[in-house]
C-alpha cells in the first residue's frame, strides 16, 4: 500500500529530527526540543488541538508548500510556528522559550 503525502512528509521530518513518526494521538513528531504536527492544507486549523499542552516549541508543517502562507496567516498571533515540508522554519514558535 502506498504511503499518503502526510505519512511521507511526517517520515521525512522525523528522519531529519532523528526520531520516529508517531501515528497515534498527539504530535506526529516529538523530540526533546520540539513537537511537530503535519497537516493537509484543508486541516491546517486542526493542528492547534493536536499541539495543545506541549510546553516546548511547537510547529505545523503543511504537506503542500503552497499552503505555507495560509498556515502562517492562521497562526500569526499564536505561539505555534510553521515549518516547510523540508524542515526549514518559516515562522518560529514562541512557546517554551
Amino acid at each position: 500500500m502506498a504511503l499518503s503525502k502526510h505519512d511521507k512528509v511526517a517520515q521525512q521530518i522525523a528522519r531529519r529530527e532523528k526520531t520516529e513518526y508517531n501515528k497515534g494521538p498527539g504530535a506526529d513528531i516529538q523530540t526533546p526540543r520540539r513537537a511537530i504536527e503535519v497537516e493537509k492544507p484543508e486541516t491546517i486549523g486542526d493542528a492547534a488541538r493536536q499541539l495543545q499542552g506541549y510546553k516546548k516549541p511547537v510547529y505545523v508543517v503543511p504537506t503542500d508548500p503552497k499552503a505555507i502562507p495560509d498556515a502562517v496567516n492562521h497562526y500569526k498571533n499564536t505561539t505555534i510556528g510553521v515549518m516547510k515540508p523540508s524542515g526549514k522554519i518559516v515562522k518560529p514558535s514562541t512557546r517554551g522559550r
